[in-house]
């Protein structure tokens, strides 16, 4: 995620950054530049269409198609902006679940049980930077203490972070038989310990989950007919400056549908994108922390 100051106007107007739409667009904006100056030559040069033509009446539609073009680009940024807040809002939710079971577990465990201290610590860590990585689609094995913990590399699972909540829960059942744990520690920890699980089925749905194809397949046919429709109606009042016009109009409207494209899916790598490896890194630090 691009960390930035919001209070900086200027160097923001005049700043091209890699998640620009600028860069990504600059070919497709050259050409339908060229398609306006052949559409305006044609109508104005080549064929000498007057005010009189039929074809200025176009503009009439695309005033009317327009207000409904920007009503469907506001839900859509809306839609994928949802999907961000969500995923920011799990990602919290993990952070407060990790530190409360930390919290928790240092009253209950002794201080000189430093095994099950490293044991929580260190897999609690190893779970939010697994979940991290399964969200990106990253195929990674963070490496612990093979000795302490062969059981973390004995199973081969394509669902690491299920198998790590596994292996936290399966080692609270093994202290509560052991009598380290009483059964209302296990009551006391069993909402956290949930809510790993609870967490990554929330974040495996937005990510498996996206925008239904044919609404949004309806919106970049109407894009897409609504700017190569443009220049025939309104080359006549704007004349050959119907060409930046319309270059402007592609970059706003193509703009809205990539930033929520991006935004929709927020685990990934994107600048857009949520900072799951530094929230991943802060709980690691925290709860190493409470636990010592």
């Amino acid at each position: 995620m691009k960390a930035y100051n919001t209070k900086e106007w200027f160097t923001f107007i005049f700043r091209l950054h890699k998640a620009d739409t600028v860069q990504k667009l600059f070919p497709m904006m050259i050409a339908i530049g060229i398609y306006g100056a052949v559409i305006a030559f044609l109508e104005l040069d080549f064929m000498n269409l007057g005010q009189e033509s039929f074809a200025k009446n176009l503009t009439i539609i695309h005033s009317l198609l327009g207000f409904v073009l920007s009503l469907l680009l506001v839900f859509r940024t809306n839609t994928a902006y949802d999907r961000w807040w969500e995923g920011r809002r799990l990602w919290g939710q993990l952070v407060n679940s990790c530190r409360n079971l930390a919290i928790k577990l240092n009253a209950i465990l002794l201080t000189e049980d430093q095994l099950n201290r490293e044991f929580f610590s260190d897999h609690l860590s190893l779970f939010a930077n697994v979940l991290s990585a399964h969200l990106a689609k990253e195929e990674t094995r963070l490496l612990l203490d093979e000795t302490a913990h062969p059981e973390l590399y004995s199973v081969d699972t394509e669902h690491l972070p299920n198998h790590i909540s596994n292996v936290i829960y399966k080692r609270a059942n093994e202290l509560l038989r052991k009598g380290v744990l009483l059964p209302e520690h296990l009551i006391l920890l069993n909402p956290e310990l949930s809510s790993l699980a609870d967490v990554c089925g929330g974040c495996e749905r937005i990510k498996n989950t996206p925008i239904p194809f044919s609404y949004a397949l309806f919106i970049k046919k109407f894009i897409f007919f609504y700017v190569m429709s443009f220049p025939f109606g309104f080359v006549f009042s704007l004349s050959y400056f119907v060409i930046p016009v319309l270059i402007f109009i592609f970059y706003v409207l193509v703009s809205l549908e990539l930033i929520a494209e991006e935004i929709e899916d927020p685990f990934n790598k994107d600048n857009n994108d949520l900072p799951t490896g530094k929230i991943a890194a802060n709980i690691a630090k925290n709860v190493r922390e409470i636990l010592g």
